[in-house]
């Protein structure tokens, strides 16, 4: 089973990312900063873990405000850096254990924590700030895969402290339940005191910066009590963002060995470092064993029903290219390309060979066996001028006439827009 080796805590300033793409490791201001994730990247060295499970914001970079989610896991298998404006920065993409990923979703939506997932995004400083001090990069990849969480404290209503603290306890169970003999590291971002909006902007709190690093690490649930007020007037509005610190924490035995802190307020950001270590045993083979019963439970027999394929995250992430290819179909200038030439479309596109010859042929089953979903199939057959009871015929192996004398009615429908629209 996994094994959460330990954690870490960052701040995930821009400031650190500007510094080391600008070579200012030796500059007396930013020195202290690099300074304390020496002790991290000996510790990570040590450990070798397999996966970093991340905990961050984004900063409206690759999430907006069209769909805001309270907590988004990445389920993909590879994150490149985001451009947050002035182009992305000059660090390699780095992977994610996207089959750890698909565990911990079923397992947080087993203890009723309604994730949201992403693919296909990229990853602002909230990650990769962070992440370039952690530990070194050839230019092409990192050491460790990751596991991206991105939590969304930036519009109100906002998970609870406490909320975030139970997401840790919940993450916790995820990871150690996982079957695969791998180390976890879990890592939060964020923080610590700093505001940067409004005639407020530029508070800091050295002190209160200090009592939450010692209650962190001794009394966890005392600052699961504080609201989002509280964190905002002790700690700046932006800096109210360490609630994400409790997932992390949550995730951690009740008592833990604190093997290193630092702390350094160079500018607007207090930057703060730590490392945790557990003090409590891992999951027991047989409490591992209920959990992931539990986790099969809704699912359970439902192979049994002959035809039916749940659109699961893993067959989600067999037919991402083709329903990602179907998806582009509600935009009308790719539906033209299609049009006039489906032939070429089809070769540009990133695409297999099977995956072509499926779409060419309007293989509706099977697409549905490859990984596709429905409503996708639905644009493609509005495309083509395809009622939707052609494809229910072509799922049962019918010919429309055959299927039609199924239906009470012996109608035709789609979802295409009417001539002329």
């Amino acid at each position: 089973m996994a094994t959460i080796i330990g954690a870490i805590a960052s701040s995930h300033t821009p400031t650190i990312g500007f510094a080391l793409d600008a070579n200012k490791q030796e500059d007396p201001a930013w020195k202290p900063i690099f300074d304390a994730y020496i002790p991290i990247r000996k510790w990570l060295e040590e450990k070798r873990p397999d996966v970093l499970v991340m905990i961050y914001n984004d900063h409206i970079t690759s999430f907006f405000f069209d769909h805001y989610s309270a907590f988004c896991l990445g389920v993909d298998e590879s994150y490149r850096v985001a451009d947050e404006g002035g182009g992305p920065r000059p660090v390699p993409a780095i992977g994610g254990h996207a089959a750890l990923s698909r565990h911990i979703v079923q397992s947080l939506m087993t203890d009723e924590f309604d994730m949201s997932t992403f693919r296909n995004k990229g990853l602002d400083h909230g990650i990769f700030s962070p992440l370039s001090v952690l530990m070194e990069n050839d230019g092409q990849r990192w050491p460790t895969k990751i596991v991206p969480l991105q939590v969304g404290v930036l519009q109100f209503p906002i998970p609870s402290a406490l909320r975030c603290y139970k997401l840790g306890q919940a993450l916790r169970r995820a990871i150690e339940s996982y079957p695969e003999d791998i180390k976890v590291a879990i890592v939060a971002t964020g923080g610590l005191s700093h505001q940067v909006h409004g005639e407020r902007c530029g508070f800091n709190n050295t002190p209160w910066d200090a009592e939450f690093l010692e209650l962190l690490e001794k009394d966890p649930i005392a600052l699961t009590r504080l609201t989002h007020a509280d964190y905002a007037r002790l700690g700046g509005m932006e800096g109210s963002e360490v609630i994400m610190w409790l997932v992390m924490r949550g995730a951690l035995s009740a008592s833990v060995r604190k093997i290193h802190q630092s702390y350094y307020l160079p500018s607007m950001c207090a930057i703060a470092t730590a490392i945790y270590e557990n003090e409590a045993a891992p999951m027991t083979e047989s409490d591992a064993a209920h959990h992931l019963h539990a986790m099969g439970s809704q699912l359970a027999g439902i192979s049994r029903l002959e035809g039916t394929y749940p659109y699961t995250l893993d067959r989600s992430a067999r037919g991402w290219k083709v329903n990602k290819f179907l998806h582009s179909l509600i935009d009308a200038g790719h539906r033209a390309t299609f049009r006039a030439d489906e032939d070429g479309a089809l070769a540009a596109a990133d695409l297999s060979d099977e995956e072509r010859c499926l779409i060419r042929n309007r293989d509706w089953r099977g697409l549905i066996h490859y990984g596709a979903i429905f409503f996708l199939l639905e644009k493609l057959a509005a495309l083509s001028g395809v009622p939707n009871p052609a494809i229910y015929a072509a799922m049962r192996g019918q010919s429309l006439e055959e299927f039609q004398k199924t239906r009470n009615q012996q109608v035709s429908y789609g979802v295409a827009a009417p001539v002329g629209n």
